[in-house]
């Protein structure tokens, strides 16, 4: 068993916020399972945290960082250099992971489907429409739905109006799913279970995961086991595809407006979250104690099954 945990939240993204909460969480986690924790508030001072990591040097990092820099390879990569153990994907799949495109390439060859989409600038968009209404548009490498925007028809604003995305930021552009949004956890070579998410109003935004009261998680998913089964081997495809590590999420839209005839409808993959978040809110904990594992279980097997890439 592993002793000395220095556990990595806060970070520089715009999901720093999310971080520390999910970091603290964990923090108190460990702690209850018997663990030495250090809690290390990680920003732009790279010498700092190179201080931290190496007085007392840890036996293992949890890294409870989300969205770019802690979730993208790059503190991967660091930790690779120093030779620490660390919690969730390594670097390569922690990279191609961020970029939905990518990932949508790679999981298709596995038979996974998702929405058609391409890659624009922000100048595209200010030309006209990209792609026939109505469709999505969301950063390429970002997490937490942040800066995602649906456009329908009879829409009366411009995809631009209220947006902070800047001139070289690569967007993703994908036709709009209609449905139901479902979300299935990976726990080792594991797909956990299929929870359904119901927003109280809008889609499942950054507000809607983060807010207590603004979206209901039905788990098990009332859908069709045709359904459950293919978000459960799409999930665990996904995870295996990118060489995913530890506790990985993909998220799924399922269209269930044409199941006449005793059809199911269709199912389509959207990404991999190889940082899945850990607040009380999240649905990695969630789905792990619909199994029976509480969140003290999950995050030491998180901490026993970490490692490096090589």
């Amino acid at each position: 068993m592993s002793q000395q945990v220095a556990v990595l939240k806060g970070g520089t993204s715009v999901e720093r916020e999310v971080s520390l909460v999910s970091g603290a969480a964990c923090a108190g986690a460990l702690r209850e399972a018997g663990y030495q924790v250090r809690e290390i508030d990680v920003t732009s001072d790279i010498g700092g945290l190179l201080k931290a990591l190496a007085k007392p040097k840890p036996d293992v990092v949890f890294n409870a960082l989300h969205g770019r820099w802690g979730e993208d390879g790059c503190v991967q990569g660091l930790l690779e250099l120093l030779r620490l153990p660390y919690t969730h994907s390594g670097v390569m799949a922690s990279a191609l992971a961020m970029n939905k495109q990518m990932t949508k390439h790679l999981v298709a060859a596995r038979g996974v489907t998702s929405p058609e989409g391409k890659i624009v600038r922000r100048a595209d968009l200010a030309q006209g429409e990209v792609m026939a209404l109505p469709y999505v548009v969301k950063p390429l490498k970002e997490g937490s739905s942040v800066g995602v925007r649906i456009m329908r028809e009879g829409d009366n604003r411009s995809v631009l109006d209220g947006m902070d995305w800047t001139d070289d930021q690569d967007l993703l552009v994908e036709r709009f799913i209609p449905g139901r949004e479902l979300s299935v956890s990976v726990m080792g070579e594991r797909a956990l279970a299929v929870t359904e998410i119901k927003t109280r109003e809008g889609f499942y935004d950054y507000q809607a995961k983060y807010t207590d009261g603004r979206a209901e998680h039905l788990i098990p998913a009332p859908i069709p086991d045709a359904i459950t089964k293919a978000a459960l081997d799409g999930a665990h495809a996904a995870h295996q595809t990118l060489g995913c590590r530890g506790v990985s999420r993909s998220d799924f839209r399922y269209d269930d407006t044409n199941t006449k005839n005793g059809a199911a409808g269709d199912l389509y993959f959207l990404e991999v979250n190889t940082q899945p978040g850990m607040t009380p809110l999240s649905l990695v904990p969630e789905q792990a104690a619909h199994l029976g594992m509480s969140f003290a279980e999950l995050c030491s097997w998180m901490v026993e099954n970490a490692s490096c890439d090589s």
